[in-house]
């Protein structure tokens, strides 16, 4: 390819620099000096097409008056239409021009299309300026739009490369939604398979007990008096399980004003690199030490990474601040079951008081002795909040005085 330098040091049309080429049709109209909605097809294309993009439309006007001035100068108005567009509004047309740097100003027509990139925008303009009415007045005289085709000078007519670029938009907008929705239907169908797992296993244990039990009544095995009550307490305590796992999924708010999340894999050991990082200034302030044990060979969570470090920086920055000089806090990780797994942030602090357990999980609740702490309570209910978004549980598990263990359940990613 050539990259031989015009006059003024510029890139010619077919280089590598700031000028750069691609043959392609129309952009979309996003506004700056349009064409005329009266306007004939023809003297549409007989105008040289500009369009030019900035960051933020707002900041631009001083851009584009410059620009604008420039043309009158160069051609006059009759010769240009120039529209604005911001690159996010576009994404498919920054990546079909291969936009690099904003601002951008794109000559789609006459074809071959140009890029003009950099703070020297006007300067670049007046120098292809030349060629550009060159290319223009090769358009004008060709007898139809086909022989200017031919020539490969124009494309395909602004009202259909309107309309196929605002088709591209549109298809690059349901790409995205519909990958979205792939990632959401594997999330919901992991949660089944948990949920169904949850329900099998009390159920399964209660089924086992009574059926032995049964075997006692009729002879079938001999089972002591001590032996029977323990299966009927078991029998009786799995049912309890089943019947609250129940009375959850039958709740009117199951399912409902759930905090939106974006599940994706996971690596926790990945995870506790950063935060060993965050929490370095305040771990050393207070002499503490910190443990981290997580397996190696831990599967992946299916579970939003955003989401998580909160949870994770919350728990982690309770424990920091309960934990006494020189105290010891540990975060641990291991395969609960086949569908879970299970994490766990604990601290050698003062502990919490088994009255008090449940209720810290809620909207801005906070214990007595913790009236003097800074804090407005929400980190606990907002960690309750994104771990039932993934459809699992938190809870604590503490005495007084020797420390507490947050847990709190993932799913697991099924590769």
């Amino acid at each position: 390819m050539n990259n031989a330098l015009a006059p003024n040091g510029f890139p010619d049309a077919d280089g590598l620099g700031a000028a750069q080429t691609a043959k392609s049709p129309e952009p979309v109209s996003t506004g700056g000096h349009s064409p005329r909605p009266s306007e004939d097809p023809s003297q549409r294309m007989a105008r040289i097409k500009l369009l030019l993009f900035v960051n933020l439309r707002n900041q631009a006007s001083a851009l584009v008056e410059d620009i604008r001035a420039t043309l009158a100068v160069l051609g006059g108005h009759d010769l240009f239409e120039l529209e604005i567009t911001q690159v996010r509004e576009h994404p498919q047309l920054v990546e079909h021009f291969k936009l690099v740097a904003t601002p951008s100003l794109v000559k789609t027509h006459p074809l071959p299309s140009q890029v003009l990139t950099g703070s020297n925008v006007t300067d670049q303009l007046r120098y292809w300026w030349p060629r550009w009415k060159s290319q223009l007045e090769r358009v004008r005289s060709a007898s139809t739009a086909a022989e200017a085709q031919a020539l490969g000078l124009s494309g395909p007519s602004t009202e259909l490369s309107e309309h196929i670029f605002r088709l591209s938009d549109e298809a690059f907008s349901l790409r995205q939604a519909n990958a979205s929705l792939e990632a959401q239907l594997r999330f919901r169908d992991r949660i089944l398979a948990i949920l169904a797992h949850d329900l099998r296993n009390p159920l399964l244990a209660a089924s086992l007990a009574i059926e032995t039990l049964e075997k006692g009544l009729t002879g079938e095995v001999v089972l002591s008096p001590d032996l029977s009550c323990q299966l009927a307490a078991q029998a009786r305590t799995q049912l309890k399980l089943l019947g609250g796992l129940v009375a959850d999924l039958l709740r009117p708010d199951w399912g409902q004003e759930r905090l939106a999340i974006q599940p994706l894999r996971l690596d926790l050991s990945q995870m506790q690199a950063g935060l060993l990082e965050q929490f370095e200034e305040q771990l050393t302030a207070k002499g503490q030490l910190l443990r981290i044990d997580i397996p190696l060979d831990l599967p992946p969570a299916c579970a939003d990474p955003e989401r998580i470090r909160q949870v994770f920086g919350n728990l982690l920055d309770n424990a920091i601040k309960y934990t006494a000089q020189g105290g010891e806090i540990t975060i641990s990780a291991f395969h609960r079951t086949s569908q879970k797994l299970e994490v766990s942030v604990c601290d050698t602090g003062p502990g919490i008081p088994l009255e008090d357990q449940q209720r810290i999980f809620e909207h801005t609740v906070r214990l007595e002795r913790d009236q003097a702490t800074a804090g407005y309570g929400i980190g606990l209910a907002l960690c309750d909040r994104i771990i039932k978004a993934h459809y699992c549980r938190i809870w604590v598990d503490s005495r007084v005085p020797e420390g507490s263990c947050f847990r709190f359940t993932l799913p697991v990613y099924e590769e």
